[in-house]
């Protein structure tokens, strides 16, 4: 065993048996480079990355590619998910000099952390228009020894080019007009597929963001129906196709296709946690129960699979698995989906007389479906999607629609029995605060949009629980303190702006969810942190670090937003939202100046920013809140919670228990009186009008 045992990261452990002798990342590796002059060899991935297992088996395993790493280099492993600084530099330098990026991520650096030379996966021996790992190797360590100056100049220049690409353009100082939102409208329609759905070819990647967006940008122009109708047919596309388990539920990473139908197999929390706000905001805007059915299928998967047993939320599930026909053969190779795909025979011999239903319902076909197959992992095998409606398939048995549906419930309870007996794909059980936080609010905001559900309860006490593990394990009330990561009873690594930023989003919501001062005391206090250890006094927005550590080469402000959002946007609608509970204008004036830093011209950027337009579209909407004052408002918190509206506020207040507590918090309640069943302060920039306490009235002044 190398020295990544004595780590907690799941992703180095699983290279802990290698023969390289690897390092984490930090001081003590970069003072060996510098004491017996060697370059850095950087391998950056996370622990459910299917191809970081390939190049693992082919050559982090490999004995004699091991003797030349250690005899050259010294090899540093890092786990992007734990430290996405380290990542996000070195990943800006692979793009810049490549142009494209992924893991695993190959980076080698000079002692004083300047790289030189990068890529993503590399095969043992050249193939698939790669160049051999082998040779490249050897090639850098001859460069190494034989031409250092070069080296060096070459590490000198890219640095400063890196320097350059990351320090972005000059700061604006100017807040785009709403006419920007529209032109971020078009250029979504000129990259939309009105075939499949999505943005753009294969692969496809959800980007929950650019629809949160675009529903906004719905919400705002009401009678225009190209956003939503992007966003239905991209959600609906998404949740038919073979991304989304369709026996256990939950999403996978991506799809490698135009249409939604090959998944990479992974399952990340951060997108069940997106693309649940996503469905549940469909679902309020557009009635359509097939949107908060998958939202719903997705945090039964979360709760089921996701949970730690005290609460808290683990980070994802892998690719790969062991093969069920050969779980008794160790020798066995795990390979990419075998946990979720199924032979033509295993469905004939699962479910009998059902076996054609499920044909029909799933695409299941005798040679198998997979329409992409590059590397022969699912010969024969069929990877799950809609390919027919209930309708059809019912009446194709003869059968009526709720007949169908039920035989349907039967069939998948059969096929996720059948598939619990399996191998399952590895878990990755550390708790990331980030993750946790999108988790929080997508729970928060299914427990107040989705009150009639039979598990609202259950979603708000998961929401809650997790809420309460981040604060007992990883927030330090005395030194003010937040840790982005707890596993295995050991809470480390000091947080960065996007832990902050996506746990405030959290308890914003579930303040919102349960009126509990608690929540939004801490969300204040965070935020205020937040502000001291990121927030850029010069040119706005927030910095991912605080700049401190000596072994992170530069300070980067993230302004992509990916597939997790960049730090600053979410930021900026979480002081946007504090503003509108709390009227302090320390919050309005940074949304103010980080919003200006991007200028006028922002909406031609929208493929790049769509979650600081969420932000600017709510800094162009009123604000609105929406107090909601008595225990029993169960038929008024219905009529809320089928409007959409994006750009308000919600606060329950009950006037025996957070009444009082919330007065110093958020005076405008104070006085709100409502009678047994409730009533509802409708109010506009703090300025309420009479309560209302019917759903009929309420709807008028909702409207």
């Amino acid at each position: 065993m190398n020295r990544l045992a004595r780590e907690r990261s799941p992703y180095l452990l699983q290279h802990a048996a290698n023969p390289v002798d690897w390092y984490p990342w930090g001081a003590e590796a970069l003072e060996r480079a510098r004491r017996e002059d060697k370059p850095v060899f950087l391998s950056i991935g996370y622990s459910t990355c299917h191809w970081c297992h390939v190049m693992e088996h082919e050559s982090f395993e490999d004995q004699a590619i091991a003797d030349l790493l250690n005899a050259s280099f010294v090899s540093i492993k890092v786990d992007r998910e734990e430290r996405p600084d380290v990542d996000r530099v070195y990943m800006s330098f692979v793009q810049a000099t490549t142009g494209a990026g992924g893991w695993p991520m190959t980076v080698f650096i000079t002692p004083d952390l300047k790289p030189f030379f990068g890529g993503t996966y590399f095969p043992p021996a050249s193939r698939f228009g790669r160049p051999g790992f082998v040779d490249l190797l050897t090639e850098i360590a001859r460069v190494w020894k034989d031409d250092r100056s070069k080296v060096n100049e070459a590490a000198s220049e890219l640095t400063q080019r890196l320097i350059a690409v990351t320090s972005g353009s000059p700061a604006e100082s100017e807040i785009a007009p709403v006419e920007a939102l529209d032109m971020a409208v078009e250029q979504f329609l000129g990259a939309f597929d009105h075939k499949n759905g999505g943005f753009g070819g294969a692969p496809k990647f959800p980007r929950p963001s650019e629809l949160l967006f675009l529903l906004r940008a719905h919400a705002r122009r009401g009678s225009v129906e190209t956003p939503l109708r992007m966003v239905r047919e991209t959600l609906r596309a998404m949740a038919l196709g073979g991304m989304r388990d369709h026996v256990g539920g939950g999403f996978h990473r991506y799809s490698v296709d135009a249409e939604w139908r090959v998944p990479p197999f992974e399952k990340m929390l951060y997108d069940q946690a997106q693309l649940t706000l996503a469905y549940l905001e469909a679902a309020q805007l557009t009635a359509e129960p097939f949107y908060a059915t998958v939202a719903e299928d997705t945090l039964r998967y979360v709760l089921r699979d996701m949970m730690h047993k005290d609460a808290g939320f683990y980070s994802a599930e892998d690719a790969d698995s062991v093969p069920h026909e050969l779980a008794s053969d160790p020798r066995a190779r795990k390979t990419e989906g075998a946990f979720y795909v199924f032979s033509d025979a295993e469905i004939g011999s699962l479910l009998g007389d059902d076996a054609a239903i499920a044909r029909a319902r799933f695409g299941v076909l005798p040679g198998g479906n997979a329409p992409s197959d590059p590397h022969g992992e699912f010969t024969g095998k069929n990877l799950l999607y809609i390919a027919e409606p209930i309708a059809a398939v019912a009446a194709g048995a003869g059968a009526s629609d709720e007949e169908g549906a039920a035989i349907l419930s039967r069939i998948r309870q059969k096929l996720f029995d059948a598939r619990s007996a399996r191998p399952r794909p590895h878990l990755d059980d550390k708790i990331l605060t980030a993750w946790n936080g999108l988790m929080i609010a997508a729970f928060a905001r299914a427990a107040r949009v989705l009150p009639a559900s039979p598990d609202a309860a259950r979603y708000t006490k998961a929401a809650e629980a997790a809420a309460s593990f981040i604060h007992d394990n990883l927030w330090n009330p005395q030194s003010r303190t937040l840790l982005r990561r707890y596993r295995d009873g050991e809470a480390a690594i000091d947080g960065y702006a996007e832990d902050y930023a996506y746990l405030i989003w959290g308890l914003l919501e579930l303040f919102q969810a349960t009126g509990s001062p608690h929540w939004l005391e801490w969300a204040i206090a965070l935020q205020k942190r937040q502000d001291e250890l990121f927030w850029d006094a010069a040119d706005g927005a927030w910095f991912s670090t605080t700049g401190q550590d000596p072994t992170v080469l530069l300070r980067l402000k993230e302004d992509y937003d990916g597939a997790e959002p960049a730090a600053s946007s979410v930021a900026a609608l979480n002081v946007l939202t504090l503003a509108h509970l709390t009227r302090g204008d320390q919050y309005r004036e940074k949304a103010e100046r980080t919003l200006a830093r991007y200028g006028t011209r922002v909406g031609a950027a929208a493929r790049v920013v769509p979650m600081m337009l969420c932000a600017l579209s709510t800094w162009h909407a009123p604000a609105m809140q929406v107090v909601v004052v008595g225990r029993r408002a169960h038929a008024l918190e219905n009529e809320i919670a089928s409007h959409f509206l994006p750009f308000a506020v919600h606060i329950p207040v009950d006037p025996d228990r957070t009444q009082t507590a919330l007065r110093n918090l958020l005076p405008f309640v104070d006085g709100m009186k409502a009678p047994d069943g409730g009533a509802v302060y409708v109010c506009r920039d703090f300025t309420c009008h009479q309560p209302v306490g019917t759903p009929e009235a309420l709807r008028k002044e909702l409207a």
